[in-house]
């Protein structure tokens, strides 16, 4: 597949034309205030890995209307004071897996959260975490699931989902509170990017090639899935295009990033058909804060850089986070 997205040129100056809704800051403080009527309740249970380098524990902790959320947290073995730590938040179709699949950010020395993904993990890495909320007709996939409406779509219960996530790794004694990062690739960059927009004393943000950015421009240039799941929806059921737009509107990255707080390492692939590189140029080019950078590779799809983005934040981070 040959570059098929602008020059990279006009990437760096690329912006969304994405219609923010004026009650977008009202719609997410309601629904993180009601999600924060419930208590928290972290529960850290040690597991048994047979790892030697690493303690694990089997988190348990109340997200979205209070459903019961899993995780890891992964901290390396005989740690005795707070760590700087890492929340990480996982790409479409997946779950949090096997502890023993995490184990980079700890062998680096931080403390590291994986937040399972509510009604995921059947793709791959398999999933813990059932989402008890059914919704209208829906194309197969988590993209139309409650379109209709803000309210009831699926991404307004797993980017909460995340918030908490967050406030759940801080509440381990062993995680530092005040120097925590999120990290996420492909749906977990644009989870990481929404929690960017939601958390205001983050350390520090790594999305690697995010998803859920720039939706109208996604949903038109791409035919690859998750987003095509919207245009065959739509297909169906016509006559909902501006009802649906509407409601991804509250969940772009692009208006999350307008609010982001922390320090940024972005990643963007140019021959990526499932995030266009517009779209997170578009997330990128509209981050708030001063201090952001982004990696592109120039040939490389949805993989983006792989382990060369991991290196890349392993050398970035410390010193965010340190």
């Amino acid at each position: 597949m040959a570059l098929f997205d602008l020059p990279l040129d006009q990437l760096r100056g690329y912006r969304s034309a994405s219609a923010e809704p004026e009650d977008f800051d009202a719609f997410w403080a309601k629904t993180l205030q009601e999600a924060r009527q419930y208590d928290l309740g972290p529960r850290f249970e040690p597991v048994e890995t047979h790892l030697e380098t690493v303690e694990v524990y089997d988190v348990t902790f109340a997200g979205f209307d209070g459903h019961p959320v899993k995780g890891w947290l992964t901290l390396p073995a005989r740690a005795n004071a707070p760590l700087p730590t890492v929340v990480e938040f996982i790409g479409y179709g997946g779950g949090r897996g096997l502890p023993h699949t995490h184990l980079l950010w700890a062998s680096a020395g931080f403390a590291h959260f994986v937040m399972d993904t509510r009604g995921q993990g059947s793709a791959w890495g398999g999933g813990d975490t059932p989402d008890p909320v059914g919704s209208g007709p829906a194309f197969p996939g988590f993209m139309t699931r409650g379109v209709e409406d803000p309210e009831s779509y699926y991404y307004r219960r797993l980017f909460t989902d995340g918030v908490r996530a967050v406030e759940a790794a801080r509440a381990h004694p062993l995680t530092d509170s005040a120097r925590v990062a999120a990290v996420g690739t492909s749906q977990g960059g644009g989870i990481t990017i929404a929690v960017g927009g939601l958390v205001p004393d983050l350390a520090a943000v790594a999305p690697d090639v995010p998803f859920l950015c720039d939706f109208p421009r996604a949903t038109t240039l791409t035919d690859r899935d998750p987003y095509r799941e919207i245009g065959r929806y739509l297909k169906t059921n016509r006559g909902r295009t501006q009802q649906v737009q509407r409601t991804l509107s509250y969940f772009d990255g692009v208006h999350f990033a307008a609010r982001g707080s922390a320090p940024a390492l972005f990643s963007a692939a140019l021959e990526d058909q499932t995030c266009p590189p517009s779209t997170v140029f578009a997330a990128f080019n509209a981050w708030a804060h001063a201090d952001k950078a982004i990696e592109v590779y120039d040939f490389n799809d949805h993989e983006g850089g792989g382990p060369y983005q991991e290196a890349a934040q392993l050398r970035w981070l410390p010193d965010r986070l340190r």
